[in-house]
């Protein structure tokens, strides 16, 4: 991630700015611009979500989202994938899906791209965390490794292609290994 060379402005001033893409986040006062994903970031993300979505949204369990905004306790982030248990969903008075989230994903995923700050997108995963958030992952595909962050900020690395990826208990219907995930990566 780029640090933009902008001098420190509030969270209400970050909102207001027009969106970007790819995305800027806002964190400490200061603007940080995300990186263009790339072809193996893109397809983790499309495949992870349709596997999380395949597992809880017919049941109205959780929706996972890409690339959502999401506010709370003095930042406003985009991960990679943000989770939310349907209960938690923020909805408009028509029951549409609401625009803005202003609060804490039940899960998050990062995957890091190559020019990315790994700590940056740690630091993001420990604000969710500390904030409620059930689960992160740190996802690596140049190493092809998954770190797994949970509540108790407990660090772990699975790399093994037989390692299951653990998952909150609301998604228990989603069973998934470093190797199928990383499986992903292969188109022949």
């Amino acid at each position: 991630m780029v640090q933009t060379p902008v001098q420190s402005i509030t969270l209400e001033e970050f909102l207001q700015q027009p969106e970007t893409k790819p995305a800027r986040e806002y964190i400490d006062g200061q603007i940080i611009q995300k990186p263009m994903p790339q072809g193996q970031h893109s397809r983790l993300q499309q495949k992870l979500m349709s596997a999380i979505n395949t597992a809880t949204e017919d049941d109205q369990i959780a929706l996972a989202l890409p690339e959502l905004r999401c506010t709370f306790s003095g930042r406003s982030i985009v991960p990679d994938i943000a989770v939310f248990q349907w209960a938690r969903l923020p909805v408009n008075e028509d029951g549409s899906i609401a625009n803005t989230f202003s609060a804490h994903p039940d899960w998050t995923i990062e995957i890091l791209s190559p020019d990315q700050s790994s700590t940056r997108v740690a630091s993001n995963i420990l604000h969710c965390l500390d904030h409620g958030c059930q689960l992160g992952w740190l996802i690596d595909p140049g190493e092809r490794l998954v770190q797994i962050y949970d509540p108790d900020k407990r660090l772990t690395s699975l790399e093994s292609s037989d390692d299951v990826l653990p998952v909150p208990p609301f998604a228990a219907a989603l069973s998934l290994t470093v190797g199928k995930l990383f499986g992903w990566l292969q188109i022949r």
